[in-house]
């Protein structure tokens, strides 16, 4: 049985222009604050459901190092809400299936072109659209383009974007623009189930639905000059987003492992406030387990994403002929639980940060800063809502455990799936037709897809990202808008 405790405004103490906390007081099962990044505006709309409580119930959990955060981005989510980041000490903390995510290494991958908006006219937008939406599989179950074994799965789940890559699926180029550079060692396909596998390897090489897009966009103004000729952004560029992660497989790996982690959480003497926060130590056998696990499934999911692009480019060049080129900017992930390190009272701590909708943000000669980006920062990309703006943006973070190097992931929702179906249906909105008035050409395989993901299910990105920039997470590049939507 979940306990919940419902901080209201009053229980909010406000630390900066766009920082509040739920003190540890608040709740003698809280081992640290509860930390929340937004403005007034945004969060009156965190207020709307369950985000703070399942952020004061993140503060119970054991080896929590410093306080629980959430993002600009923030809503009610299964166990921790989504863009929840928490760290937890390696050695005395835990590590939650339910704190990464169901949908492992969800993440995005900007493609750049040397095309300008002027190129795409209605009918040009139309016909890169449609053929993409032939070209590559959308929706729940979509099968691959592609065919592998069984035994091949488990070769991408150990090599990640290098197998996509060697398989001749992009070029050697590529992993260096990749975070991680599309790998994670110690994955072991050992620790994923029959089930997770063969819903797995029929999916490589698909978007799916839900939240995760192909989107053609051009790039409507710049903020910082230097960045943006540092990451090959330019006005009116045509540009490609690609939203999607780990499908079924990793969907079924967190589904396993929590029920793993239910089962044992009390044979470490782990008392949960809410079954959904259902952890074991990070040192245990399970917490290895689910670790290892995690990464076949983030391998998984760059191996995906390098597939996906394979094809836009194939689309992209039978259209504008082998002189044009796409290039990746960067692919960042979300949904992930990874070991990093940081100065704690005056000690290195090793910590597994939880990401949970939320994107790494690290700044300018960080270890971890990706070579090609290491003198200006790693390029952080923040996905709108259909038919709003999206982001670029580059890290600021550097040993920073005030956000543990961390950024939202998008523009959040604030209203349900069910709640904008109900809405569009209810008020007879053709949101196709609406999108189109607008100069955006949408295609889905249904319409309650394309209504789930409607503009005004989202908060306002422009004002998510003012918060993250002004709180010093990351700062903006530039500003992107659709004119081409692929959704599943």
């Amino acid at each position: 049985m979940a306990e919940f405790r419902v901080p209201t405004k009053r229980d909010l103490r406000r630390i900066g222009d766009f920082c509040y906390e739920v003190p540890a007081s608040f709740w003698d099962r809280m081992r640290v604050p509860a930390r929340l990044y937004a403005s007034e505006t945004i969060l009156d709309q965190i207020l709307q459901d369950k985000s703070l409580a399942q952020l004061v119930n993140m503060a119970t959990l054991p080896g929590v190092l410093l306080h629980s955060i959430a993002m600009p981005d923030v809503h009610q989510g299964y166990g921790f809400p989504v863009g929840g980041v928490l760290a937890a000490d390696t050695e005395e903390g835990i590590v939650s299936p339910g704190g990464v995510g169901y949908d492992i290494n969800c993440g995005v991958r900007l493609l750049l072109s040397d095309m300008q908006r002027q190129d795409f006219d209605k009918r040009a937008t139309v016909q890169l659209v449609e053929r993409l939406m032939r070209t590559i599989p959308v929706g729940t179950g979509e099968g691959s383009p592609i065919k592998i074994t069984k035994r091949e799965l488990d070769q991408v789940a150990r090599e990640g974007a290098h197998w996509a890559v060697r398989q001749g699926y992009g070029e050697p180029s590529d992993i260096e623009h990749i975070e991680d550079r599309g790998r994670m060692d110690e994955a072991d396909p050992d620790c994923v189930s029959d089930r997770a596998k063969e819903r797995g390897y029929v999916q490589l090489g698909s978007i799916g639905s839900g939240n995760h897009f192909l989107e053609v966009q051009y790039v409507d103004r710049l903020f910082d000059q230097q960045a943006a000729q540092s990451f090959g952004l330019a006005e009116n560029q045509i540009v490609i987003l690609i939203h999607t992660g780990s499908r079924g497989y990793g969907h079924q790996i967190c589904t396993d492992y929590v029920r793993i982690a239910l089962e044992s959480a009390a044979r470490y003497g782990i008392s949960l406030v809410d079954p959904e926060l259902a952890c074991v130590p990070f040192s245990s056998p399970e917490g290895q387990r689910y670790y290892r696990a995690m990464r076949c499934a983030m391998n998984f999911a760059w191996a995906n994403r390098q597939i996906i692009t394979h094809f836009v480019r194939q689309v992209w060049k039978d259209l504008y002929g082998t002189e044009r080129r796409l290039r990746i900017l960067y692919d960042v992930v979300h949904n992930t639980a990874k070991v990093e390190s940081f100065e704690i009272e005056g000690r290195r701590v090793k910590a597994v940060v939880h990401r949970k909708g939320a994107t790494r943000a690290l700044g300018p000669n960080h270890a971890l800063t990706p070579t090609p980006y290491k003198h200006i920062g790693q390029p952080v990309i923040i996905p709108g809502s259909m038919g709003t703006a999206s982001y670029v943006l580059v890290g600021q973070s550097f040993d920073d455990t005030n956000f543990f190097n961390s950024t939202c992931h998008g523009a959040g929702r604030r209203m349900s799936r069910h709640q904008a179906k109900k809405k569009i249906f209810g008020e007879k909105i053709d949101l196709r037709d609406a999108l189109e008035q607008e100069g955006i050409i949408a295609r889905s395989q249904s319409k309650a897809g394309l209504a789930e993901e409607a503009p005004f299910a989202y908060k306002d990105v422009d004002e998510v990202v003012e918060v993250v920039e002004y709180a010093g997470m990351a700062r903006r590049v530039a500003r992107l808008r659709p004119i081409g939507v692929i959704k599943g």
